[in-house]
C-alpha cells in the first residue's frame, strides 16, 4: 500500500481505519470497493498478531496449514488493489466530539468522516525468561489455533478462568495429558465448567500452583516448572506445549474514555461494530465478544466497513 501524504491542512478522509490487522484489512478492502476514501493506520507492518503466527489451518479454504504472515500479506495487497491507503504511523489520540473527527498521529492531524477502530488485543504474558523465545516453539496463547501440531502428547494450560478451562476440554480430546495450572484452589470458571473437566481422565488439575520457569531443549519446550504457593516445593511438568490462557489485554489505551470501554478494556459495540458514537466502529479482538477469532475479526471488518458506508450515504 502506498502512504498516505501529509498535507499542512488536514485532509478528511471518509474512512478511518485504527488497526491493519486482518479486521482493519478486510474493513479497508469493502469500505475501498464501496467507493470511499480509506487510510489505515498501523505503527508496524500490516497483520497484527496474524504476521506473527507460525501455523493457521483454522481458516476456512485453506485445507493444508498456512503461516499467519502469508494470509496477513495477501489481505493486504488485496486492499491495496482496490484502493486503500497505509499510514505508517501510531495514533496517539483521537476526539470523536468533533466533526470531522479527529486522529492525531506522532507526525501530524487527520480527521475522518467515520472511524474504525480495528487495534486488536495482545494475550497477557506470564513475563517470564524465554516466553518470548518460545513463542511458535511450545509456547501458546491460543489453544484452538495451536492445539492441533499437538495431537496425542502431554500439554499444560495455565489459568483457571472460562478461557482456560474450555482450551482443557478443547485439547482433553486430542492430546494425551493435559494439565492445568491453576494458583487458586478452584477454577474461577462457569460452574458448568467444573464437572465437565472433573469427569475427564486425561485432564489432571495443579492448584495453588504457578509456572515459574520454561525448560527447553533444542530451541523448543521439553517442561515447565510449576511452584506450590502453599508448600514452596517446585517440581517440573515434562510437555511439548504449553498454553498460557490467563486473558487478553485490548490495545485501548490511545481511546483516553473517548468510547465507552467494558471493565476489562474492550469496547462496547454492536454486532455491526456500531459503538455509542455515530460514524465509529469497533471490529475485531478490541470489541467486547465471546469468541476472538481471526475468522470473527474478518465478518466484524466487513460488517463494520458496511455500515460505515451506509452512514456516509446518508
Amino acid at each position: 500500500m502506498t502512504n498516505l501524504q501529509v498535507d499542512k491542512d488536514p485532509r478528511v478522509i471518509d474512512v478511518a481505519i485504527v488497526g491493519a490487522g486482518p479486521a482493519g484489512m478486510t474493513a479497508a478492502m469493502y469500505a475501498s470497493r464501496a467507493g470511499l476514501e480509506v487510510a489505515m493506520f498501523e505503527r508496524i507492518a500490516p497483520g497484527g498478531q496474524l504476521a506473527q503466527t507460525e501455523h493457521l489451518e483454522n481458516y476456512p479454504g485453506y485445507a493444508q496449514s498456512t503461516s499467519g504472515f502469508e494470509l496477513a500479506m495477501s489481505m493486504h495487497e488485496q486492499a491495496s488493489i482496490f484502493g486503500a491507503k497505509l499510514v505508517g504511523e501510531e495514533v496517539l489520540s483521537v476526539d470523536f466530539s468533533v466533526e470531522p473527527k479527529r486522529i492525531d498521529t506522532a507526525f501530524g492531524e487527520y480527521r475522518a468522516r467515520s472511524v474504525i477502530v480495528a487495534t486488536g488485543a495482545r494475550p497477557t504474558r506470564l513475563g517470564l525468561p524465554l516466553e518470548a523465545e518460545l513463542q511458535g516453539r511450545g509456547v501458546s496463547y491460543c489453544a484452538t489455533c495451536d492445539g492441533n501440531f499437538f495431537r496425542g502428547v502431554d500439554v499444560v494450560v495455565i489459568g483457571g478462568g472460562n478461557t482456560a478451562a474450555a482450551d482443557a476440554l478443547y485439547l482433553s480430546r486430542i492430546c494425551n495429558k493435559v494439565y492445568v495450572v491453576h494458583r487458586r484452589d478452584q477454577l474461577k470458571a462457569t460452574a458448568i465448567y467444573h464437572k465437565r473437566l472433573a469427569d475427564i481422565e486425561n485432564i489432571e488439575f495443579v492448584w495453588n500452583s504457578e509456572v515459574v520457569k520454561f525448560l527447553a531443549e533444542d530451541g523448543f519446550l521439553e517442561a515447565v516448572r510449576v511452584r506450590d504457593k502453599v508448600s514452596g516445593e517446585e517440581r517440573d511438568i515434562s510437555c511439548n506445549a504449553c498454553f498460557v490462557a490467563i486473558g487478553t489485554t485490548p490495545n485501548t489505551e490511545f481511546l483516553a474514555g473517548a468510547l465507552q470501554l467494558d471493565q476489562t478494556g474492550y469496547i462496547f459495540a454492536d454486532e455491526q461494530g456500531r459503538t455509542a458514537i455515530p460514524g465509529v466502529y469497533a471490529a475485531g479482538d478490541v470489541r467486547q465478544k465471546e469468541l476472538r477469532q481471526v475468522v470473527t475479526a474478518v465478518a466484524d471488518g466487513a460488517n463494520c466497513a458496511e455500515a460505515a458506508a451506509e452512514y456516509l450515504h446518508e
